[in-house]
């Protein structure tokens, strides 16, 4: 037995044991520090984090409400059927200029009749209260309920964009006085129709399920085909990366020989790995599009691109969940008269599943949140038709989340900013909810041995 060092506290000079000294001291209190650190460290983190959950929810929580003004709208016959044969055909000839003067009409008979009509205000000031898009939305009603015609409907318009701002805090009194698209006598006759009822504020859906609206009806603006497109995106993402990356891992890693081949193959997946997203933008415009003719805007392109940007994440994903994989498993089920494939597809691939599930699932989570390689391919385009069902929708324009996002955050008018905050939220509840989905899987799966 050797005897304890000249530091050693085990000596006699150094005192007792439950007695801490001078070097004990110091490397607790550096300990302690060290404790505090990762506490402040963790602690900013979550600070950051809350500044910028409170900042995106309260810019976008209010795109999730709508102002409405209801209105009694008469549809007389000579304007909207001359024919008076109520042909679809004819009143199709009728466009929205043609429903515009009898929104105003409506809307100034209903402002005179609560006398709340300032000194001076014109009808044209009167009817700019209500959103451009009423007219189409009227022109539909009409279209798809011909016999309204010649009758009075009351309709649920939108309000325009700066007398919604008005109700969610964006405009004021102040601020219309300085801002050409309101004035605050529309406020006042504004504050006036809420009073009476004929203005309101309350859930917007179709913020949800309605495609994009021009730099003119921003409270018109919806997310549905982005949405739409997204879905695309990932359905192929998920149908190509998957089966692809999980093959391209299982035999690298279970039957592939190491050599300078499978090193080069594996050194250059690593690398993939840290690749630039928008270098597989350029990858995608110059191979999917330019030579091979897909479509631009297309979500088959979309998806394409980002399949070859989330192989390596796959895959890299699933050979760490098949080298967790104890190789005791593999022995018994070869010591058992297995064949290699049987233990790896019967034995070793349901207990790496979570690993790799996890894996892909993060995979398509960091896909729905990519930018850059769509805006390369043309999905930044102005898309307000919804894709059709697949496969043939696969083709068609389309738009995705986070593009829609970029491209509202680049428009002028302040709703858009609200809009783009929503989109934020939106897009963030499908990344939680697809991590949710990982983690309740792992531990759905999960096998301990």
């Amino acid at each position: 037995m050797t005897d304890p060092s000249p530091d050693s506290p085990l000596r006699p000079e150094h005192g007792s044991l439950l007695t801490q000294n001078a070097r004990t001291k110091r490397r607790n209190a550096a300990e302690k520090r060290f404790k505090y650190y990762g506490m402040a460290a963790v602690g900013v983190g979550l600070l950051a984090l809350v500044v910028l959950l409170v900042s995106i929810l309260g810019n976008g929580l209010s795109a999730f409400r709508q102002t409405h003004i209801t209105v009694e709208i008469a549809l007389p016959a000579d304007t909207l059927d001359p024919g008076g044969n109520r042909d679809i055909d004819d009143i199709k000839k009728v466009f929205t200029f043609g429903y515009a003067p009898l929104i105003q009409a409506a809307l100034v008979a209903k402002v005179d009749a609560l006398n709340a009509r300032p000194d001076g205000m014109s009808d044209r000031e009167i009817g700019a209260l209500i959103s451009k898009q009423a007219a189409a939305t009227v022109r539909d009603h009409v279209l798809a309920n011909p016999d309204a015609i010649g009758t009075t409907h009351r309709f649920r318009l939108l309000a325009n964009g700066r007398i919604d701002g008005y109700f969610k805090g964006r405009v004021t009194m102040d601020t219309a006085e300085r801002d050409g698209n309101v004035t605050p006598a529309q406020l006042r006759v504004a504050d006036a129709l809420k009073d009476d009822g004929a203005l309101t504020t309350g859930l917007n859906p179709r913020f949800i399920t309605a495609p994009d609206a021009s730099d003119q009806r921003p409270e018109a603006a919806g997310l549905g085909v982005a949405i739409l497109g997204s879905l695309y995106v990932m359905v192929i993402v998920l149908v190509l990366a998957l089966p692809i990356g999980v093959a391209a891992s299982i035999y690298l890693e279970e039957f592939a020989p190491k050599n300078r081949w499978t090193d080069l193959i594996e050194v250059n997946i690593s690398n993939l790995a840290a690749v630039p997203s928008i270098v597989f933008g350029i990858l995608g415009l110059a191979i999917f599009i330019n030579f091979a003719g897909l479509p631009q805007s297309a979500p088959i392109v979309g998806g394409l691109v980002l399949t070859l940007m989330t192989l390596p994440t796959i895959i890299i994903a699933t050979r760490a969940s098949l080298k967790s994989v104890p190789p005791s498993i593999r022995s018994a089920a070869l010591g058992v008269g297995a064949s290699k494939m049987q233990s790896v597809f019967h034995h070793v691939l349901p207990l790496a599943a979570p690993g790799i599930l996890t894996g892909t699932i993060i995979g398509l989570a960091q896909a729905l949140g990519e930018t850059a390689p769509l805006l390369l391919i043309g999905m930044v385009a102005f898309v307000r038709e919804y894709p059709d069902a697949p496969p043939e929708g696969f083709f068609d324009p389309a738009t995705a989340l986070p593009v829609q996002i970029y491209n509202w955050t680049q428009r002028a008018d302040p709703a858009f900013v609200e809009r783009a905050s929503g989109a934020i939220i939106v897009l963030l509840v499908f990344l939680v909810a697809m991590n949710t989905v990982a983690v309740l899987l792992r531990r759905r799966f999960e096998r301990r041995w």
